[in-house]
């Protein structure tokens, strides 16, 4: 089993940016694919980003190159760099993982870290 506990987020100003971390106990995290979700208040959870098992990297339309995911094996971490951030970024961030390389429903996941964007 994994736990997952996402750290990172806060209040910023539009353009800024942020760095959310995902820390993985419990296994070792480089044999999962992992994926970002978000969900803003009044909306569905929505795909963020995903960092496969394999290394491959896939974004939402959305992020146009503004959000990077990545991995660091040796802290068992995967991040979540975003930058030039938009008030439309606002939401609650999560991280999931699963064994499977695409996962069509994640197993674990974290409890998920508020990021809010100021105008």
């Amino acid at each position: 089993q994994v736990q997952l506990v996402e750290s990172g987020g806060g209040l910023v100003q539009a353009g800024s940016s942020l760095r959310l971390s995902c820390v993985a106990s419990g296994d070792t995290f480089r044999q999962y694919t992992v994926g970002w979700f978000r969900q803003a208040p009044g909306k569905e959870r929505e795909f963020v980003a995903q960092l496969r098992y394999t290394n491959e990297r896939y974004y939402a339309h959305f992020v146009k190159g503004r959000f990077t995911v990545s991995r660091d094996n040796s802290k068992n971490t995967v991040d979540l760099q975003m930058n030039s951030l938009l008030p439309e970024d606002t939401a609650t961030y999560y991280c999931a993982a699963d064994r499977a390389l695409s996962p069509y429903k994640y197993e674990y996941w974290g409890q998920g870290t508020q990021v809010t964007i100021s105008s």
